[in-house]
């Protein structure tokens, strides 16, 4: 048993689904499980949808009008028979309006997640459409019906044993009598035992094919991007990148940790848990090796830097004559947590406590709030780098013509907030 996941840039247009299609109808001829996000940039479509929906504004229907013909030309440029088309997609659009036509409901996450979830249903229907026209069997199912999740709207925490269980029982039956059919879902998205859509925060679709893996003991998850795998830094950022063969799950781990775009904890800790293999692959250059995160013993590894932009950098001091002790700390994580904001990097001494955090929308609510028990510092526009097995070269690279406000350093790893360059 194997599981695919494809991500939205894999099957962003015509030429992209076919492309899938093709990679999977190589590797039929033994159990295989196909997880499919939604296509392109559909989320954001979906995501300003709902917020002309919400607003009561009339760009909604002009939104709904581009999501619609997204998928429709993409389909049309597969599909000879328009008719086919339409019965394929129809269905799932009327659905989609209906919502836009009911009155907004006060619980926005809620609203989130069943209009959100329409980009991997109508995706993943498309892709088994078009594998079932060129003759690649699969069987299409509804991952709400597998994932059984709580109601934690947009954060939904998995029910393992209910979902292990419901997986077992359905898929196995299918692969018992029909061993080289693949299955192909979505992505993303999951079920209360209520019936209502939930969908499964940051990297969503990754984590699918996760529990898919975990529940079925796969031999192997691979995920297919349009990188030739995992490397030690943005390419974008930094030169003479290097592609990390093989890397162990702990280390993986380390680096999503610390902000890398690689695959998130939450993927990789059901998989780590089993010691299934979790493959990064290219689905521009299929054939080639790709990367690979396992149970393996730690090695020397390179250099590896995670570039963290629009930082603030916050300063929080009391006001009283007390030092920065647990009650505090107590307090400001409490208030952290409460504005839903993550911190990237923290030091304290014996007066102050200073944290790194990504700029948000709510962070003036966030101070404002610290500001009615504590002094507060902040500087704006920062960048946060991290570099994972730092070395006298790699610390030089960063720092060059840059000024540190704040160090961090343990045996493996360095942090620097930078001012950013001008």
């Amino acid at each position: 048993m194997r599981i695919f996941k494809f991500g939205g840039a894999s099957v962003k247009d015509a030429e992209g689904v076919k492309n899938v299609a093709n990679i999977i109808r190589q590797h039929t001829d033994k159990p295989l499980l196909v997880v499919v996000s939604a296509m392109g940039k559909t989320t954001n479509l979906l995501e300003a949808l709902l917020k002309a929906h919400t607003e009561e504004s009339m760009e909604k229907y002009t939104v709904f009008k581009q999501l619609k013909q997204l998928h429709y030309q993409t389909a049309v440029q597969l599909f000879e028979n328009e008719e086919t088309v339409h019965n394929i997609l129809d269905e799932w659009f009327t659905n989609l309006y209906k919502l836009i036509e009911e009155p907004t409901v006060e619980n926005y996450d809620f609203e989130y997640d069943r209009m959100v979830s329409f980009g991997e249903l109508i995706s993943t229907t498309i892709v088994s459409h078009y594998m079932q026209h060129i003759g690649i069997a699969n069987q299409w199912i509804d991952a709400r019906q597998m994932i059984r999740t709580d109601n934690t709207y947009r954060e939904a925490i998995v029910d393992w044993e209910k979902t292990q269980r419901k997986i077992k029982r359905q898929l196995g039956s299918h692969y018992e009598k029909h061993p080289t059919t693949p299955i192909l879902t979505q992505g993303f998205i999951g079920g209360t035992t209520e019936g209502l859509t939930t969908t499964l925060g940051r990297e969503g679709s990754d984590f699918s094919a996760a529990i898919f893996g975990y529940s079925l003991n796969a031999k192997d998850v691979t995920i297919w991007k349009d990188v030739d795998g995992l490397l030690n830094a943005d390419p974008k950022q930094f030169a003479d990148t290097i592609k990390l063969d093989k890397i162990p799950y702990g280390e993986a781990i380390e680096l999503s940790y610390y902000g890398a775009s690689i695959i998130h904890p939450k993927t990789l800790k059901p998989l780590q848990n089993k010691k299934i293999p979790l493959k990064v692959k290219s689905f521009i250059v299929p054939n080639a090796e790709g990367s690979i995160i396992g149970d393996f013993a730690v090695k020397q590894m390179p250099p590896c830097f995670i570039c963290k932009k629009n930082q603030m950098l916050i300063s929080i001091m009391p006001k009283d004559f007390s030092f920065i002790a647990e009650e505090n700390l107590s307090t400001i994580f409490g208030l952290f947590a409460h504005f839903g904001i993550k911190i990237n990097l923290m030091q304290n001494s014996a007066l102050s406590f200073s944290v790194c955090v990504d700029e948000k929308n709510n962070i003036e609510d966030l101070i404002e709030e610290l500001q009615t028990e504590f002094y507060i510092k902040y500087n704006e526009n920062m960048e946060l780098i991290t570099i994972r097995h730092y070395d006298k070269k790699s610390i030089d690279l960063v720092l060059q013509n840059r000024t540190a406000v704040l160090e961090q350093k343990n045996r493996t790893t360095v942090q620097y907030v930078l001012k950013k360059q001008s």
